[in-house]
């Protein structure tokens, strides 16, 4: 008997031939990345927008912000719905992790990265977008070096905040 075979008594057996993702290898790097190296909640990725700094290229935006007490870098990854349907922003998301992995290697600094494709992305050759990576993911580590990747002040902040929002008067 095969493990297809018969597998409605087995609940386990159905999972035998499900490869174990940890342990795949895509190129020299692992196909998953750790829980470590991935921003995971939504306070993470809030504060890399409103205390962090971005870079902008053809394909991506990248905001990043050091994290010195951070063990390495994290990264995430953002599609709005305004880049299209379900299919192409999964496929967006699919295209810029596997780039990542490509240009990861040699990325250490304790930095958190959040990368916004546009919408280009979608038609761009898949080796520019690995080339586009790796040269945001320098620029980053540079910034992070050199300490110009620190938190904007509160006044930067509060300076690009004005006019956004609601303009809804309170009532009282």
């Amino acid at each position: 008997m095969t493990a297809f075979e018969g597998t409605a008594g087995n609940p386990g057996a159905a999972n035998v031939f499900r490869p174990l993702r940890d342990k795949t290898k895509s190129g020299t790097t692992p196909v998953k990345f750790p829980r470590t190296a991935r921003l995971l909640k939504h306070a993470d990725f809030r504060r890399v927008y409103e205390q962090g700094r971005r870079h902008f290229s053809a394909n991506l935006t990248a905001f990043y912000l050091a994290q010195p007490e951070a063990a390495g870098p994290r990264i995430g990854f953002t599609v709005s719905r305004a880049l299209g349907d379900a299919v192409d922003r999964n496929r967006l998301k699919r295209r810029l992790r596997e780039a990542t992995r490509e240009a990861w290697n040699g990325f250490s600094s304790a930095v958190d990265v959040v990368v916004n494709p546009k919408k280009t992305l979608l038609k761009t050759e898949f080796a520019g977008v690995v080339e586009e990576m790796r040269k945001a993911l320098a620029v980053v580590e540079k910034q992070v070096e050199c300490g110009a990747a620190n938190r904007r002040s509160a006044e930067n902040v509060a300076k690009d905040s004005r006019g956004k929002g609601s303009t809804r008067k309170v009532q009282g």
